[in-house]
């Protein structure tokens, strides 16, 4: 994730983070900048949702499906993450409410010392539910909103979405939970961006992520639907702005984005050219966050217990915590594991000749998609020539 209220604000520095000592104690507004390789984990908890939207990417749906996880093979795996010390757990899903066992298995995280969270599409969450999420001990509820109310219904496929998510949302705010909206940007909802900033100062929502196209599951067949170049430009711009805006207002919100690193490089440009003398500082966080983290300082379980890189990576899997303890498998030798540990020196193209690959990387999942090559050029990198030397 890149921090816009961080590098654009100046609310973290480097000496914030490195007072800490032991970045395994990093409090959770500075994760992002932990080189700790404990990573942060994605578990699917299932396949099932109610809704069926556009851009999902495990195609998920409202049917039973077989062999998920069951509830003791559940407490294995949270058990070994427990010791692992993973930083975040986070039940997404399908829609992680559907699971009849989520606050058993919430509070048993975060009496192991866990920091559960969760990602929901909030249209189920009344306030009896933010009580219940709230009492078992979760951080944080993300709930998505794809746009303005008819945008964002018609991606969910359901009239209505958009009100039952904002419920959900208010909810779970009035339950004094943490809670935040997430936003995947395309060329059908990028025109919605300023009515979703005006949805966050209205309602004081404390925390937005933009999330960045990545084609995959149903997502995969939206790759026509993904910002171009200048597109892209124009969004950062106004993502900055805003940003920016918001925090002399006094706003207190954190904006976010993540699925294309390319946007800390735009950033670090336009702070060099702006306030060049936190221009050092600027690299050296974007140092320590580190790019691309899947296979990394990011894991992705599936409902069925099957390790992925991250959970845009369904066709490759790792290994299966039925079989072995994620510890064990996140730790292997796996060719591709070991590769994407050192991602800039496999990269090609675009990316191979890019002064920052080390700070990026590009999304490996994205250049498959277009290139048929794991290692191509990110094809939604938007910099040009001259920022990237």
């Amino acid at each position: 994730m890149i921090g816009c209220t961080k590098l654009l604000c100046g609310t973290a520095t480097v000496s914030d983070v490195i007072k800490y000592g032991n970045q395994e104690n990093l409090p959770p507004q500075l994760l992002q900048f932990s080189d700790s390789y404990r990573p942060l984990v994605v578990w699917n908890v299932t396949n099932r949702c109610n809704l069926r939207c556009q851009h999902c990417y495990i195609n998920a749906e409202d049917q039973q499906y077989k062999n998920e996880l069951s509830t003791e093979e559940a407490r294995v795996f949270i058990k070994d993450l427990a010791s692992m010390k993973v930083p975040v757990l986070l039940f997404s899903g399908g829609e992680p409410l559907i699971r009849k066992d989520i606050f058993e298995l919430g509070k048993m995280a975060a009496d192991l010392g866990l920091r559960p969270v969760i990602s929901s599409n909030g249209t189920l969450i009344d306030d009896e539910l933010a009580k219940k999420i709230k009492d078992a001990g979760f951080q944080y509820v993300g709930i998505s909103i794809d746009g303005a109310p008819a945008t964002h219904d018609q991606f969910r496929n359901r009239k209505g979405a958009f009100e039952a998510a904002l419920n959900g949302l208010k909810a779970c705010m009035n339950n004094g939970i943490k809670t935040g909206i997430r936003f995947t940007v395309n060329r059908l909802n990028q025109a919605d961006l300023p009515e979703v900033f005006d949805i966050i100062e209205r309602e004081s929502v404390p925390r937005f992520c933009m999330y960045h196209l990545v084609y995959a599951g149903r997502g995969e067949q939206m790759a026509k639907l993904d910002t171009d170049r200048q597109e892209k430009r124009a969004i950062l711009d106004m993502v900055s702005r805003k940003t920016i805006e918001l925090h002399r207002k006094g706003v207190e919100v954190e904006i976010l984005t993540t699925d294309n690193h390319a946007d800390g490089i735009y950033l670090y440009n336009y702070i060099k050219e702006n306030e060049p003398e936190r221009a050092d500082e600027i690299i050296k966080l974007l140092e320590m966050h580190g790019g691309c983290s899947a296979g990394t300082k990011f894991a992705n379980v599936d409902p069925q217990g099957n390790v992925h890189p991250c959970q845009f990576w369904q066709d490759y899997t790792v290994g299966n915590i039925k079989e072995k303890p994620f510890s064990q498998i996140w730790t292997s030798d796996d060719e591709l594991m070991v590769k994407l540990r050192e991602k800039e020196k496999h990269v090609k193209g675009k990316c191979g000749k890019c002064s920052y690959k080390s700070l990026c990387s590009g999304c490996r999942i994205r250049a498959r998609a277009v290139y048929g090559d794991l290692w191509a050029e990110d094809p939604a990198c938007y910099l040009s020539e001259d920022e990237i030397v």
